[in-house]
């Protein structure tokens, strides 16, 4: 059974916590326990309902103001399939917290207040969703109910957010109408809305089909681990040599001419093992051990791939960051740690090409330093060669992190964008 992972967004108040609230409950993914203290706050703070939200606000900050602020992840299943939400905040100040949620997820639910409409918070979402590249988008246009589930309201909220995301990279956009506190397509196809005739949004979660968007094609293995078991009395284990790390794209198969970088030599694949024992292939995102054919000096930082199909081998990198630490400011000649894979180097900012004013998608030319939450593009230095990808082509290979070496902060996320 493969994993779907999601992204929930929106405004402050568009309804997220609920509908993943009503996703929980209507899945049957529940505890007795959890339901009965719901309730019960519910009844505590003068609420006529159950208020579904509170199954995923959990930080006492969030319940007692009615918001979201960390990002917090839930876990659910269905027969078809599992589920791993991140549950990201609405507000403006936690632009970092939704650029952590939606980094790994495959899915992005933008909720919209039917009410309100597409809202300036709204367009910041839908771009950050696209600037991360999440390969599908719903837009979830929630409290039906308080508009008399109008679709005249519905499809002019449709064409306004198509004609904003013309201007953005958006892959696979669908449209769903609902109400998370009543239940509306949420779960089961609503009566209420007549005109609708696509599905409902667990129909739509259940039945995308996710497996296409891996890269199958560039070989990428990011060496995590050598494992040598140097006190085994085993004989076949005492020449045991194995590089443990996880399938960042491309198909492995024993046999298979493989390159390592940053030697350049070659060899081949002798055996693939997991936990359960040697497979046939692996392919993203399954963590494996490689046994080689020959003995060539590896490490943790290394990377495996093809000799015809190699990724970048740059200390120069070009990339778009969302900077995250409200101690400090990034401005020119900053120092830095970079994590990018399985490898960790310094770094220094070498310049600040423009900051990105994510509300208008105007670049402002003249930035001279980035603050919490913003967004720019940088040149970084690296000390030593990284194995990078294009973002767009291969997200773990083209995503890094960049770590205050004082702190052990991590104050920004990175997008490697393709300088060649």
């Amino acid at each position: 059974m493969d994993i779907l992972r999601l992204a929930t967004a929106g405004s402050v108040d568009d309804g997220k916590s609920t509908l993943i609230g009503r996703l929980l409950y209507d899945s049957k993914s529940i505890f007795e326990d959890q339901m009965e203290a719901v309730e019960r706050t519910s009844r505590d703070r003068g609420e006529e309902y159950t208020n579904l939200a509170l199954l995923t606000d959990g930080l006492r900050a969030e319940r007692e103001q009615g918001i979201t602020i960390d990002v917090a992840y839930r876990y659910f299943a269905t027969p078809k399939r599992k589920f791993i939400i991140a549950d990201t905040p609405g507000h403006i100040q936690y632009t970092r917290n939704m650029v952590t949620g939606a980094s790994t997820a495959d899915l992005a639910i933008i909720l919209i207040d039917a009410r309100k409409g597409l809202l300036e918070q709204s367009r910041r979402h839908a771009f950050l969703t696209t600037l991360l590249r999440v390969p599908h988008l719903v837009l979830a246009v929630n409290k039906m109910d308080l508009v008399d589930y109008d679709q005249e309201r519905f499809e002019a909220i449709k064409d306004e957010f198509t004609s904003f995301a013309a201007k953005l990279a958006v892959g696979d956009l669908t449209f769903i109408p609902l109400s998370a506190l009543h239940g509306d397509n949420v779960v089961d196809r609503s009566a209420n809305m007549p005109w609708y005739d696509g599905p409902s949004l667990l129909h739509h979660l259940e039945n995308l089909h996710i497996a296409s968007d891996r890269n199958l094609i560039d070989v990428r293995f990011p060496v995590q681990y050598v494992i040598r078991p140097q006190a085994s009395t085993d004989p076949e284990l005492h020449d045991y040599r194995g590089y443990a790390g996880q399938v960042a794209g491309g198909v492995l198969k024993p046999g298979d001419e493989v390159m390592h970088l940053p030697s350049g030599l070659t060899t081949r694949i002798k055996r693939i093992d997991t936990a359960d024992g040697p497979i046939d292939e692996a392919y993203p995102p399954m963590s494996v051990t490689l046994l080689l054919e020959d003995d060539i000096d590896i490490s943790r930082g290394d990377m495996i791939c093809r000799p015809n199909n190699r990724p970048q081998v740059t200390q120069d990198i070009e990339a778009m960051i969302c900077w995250m630490s409200d101690e400090r400011a990034l401005t020119p000649r900053t120092k830095l740690v970079i994590k990018h894979t399985t490898r960790t180097a310094r770094t220094m900012v070498r310049d600040l090409h423009y900051r990105l004013d994510v509300n208008t998608l105007h670049r402002h030319e003249d930035a001279e330093r980035l603050e919490l939450n913003e967004i720019g593009r940088v040149n970084l230095r690296v000390t030593q060669p990284l194995f990078a990808d294009d973002y767009g082509r291969n997200r773990y290979t083209g995503g890094f992190i960049l770590i205050d070496e004082s702190t052990n902060a991590t104050v920004a996320a990175g997008m490697i964008m393709d300088n060649r």
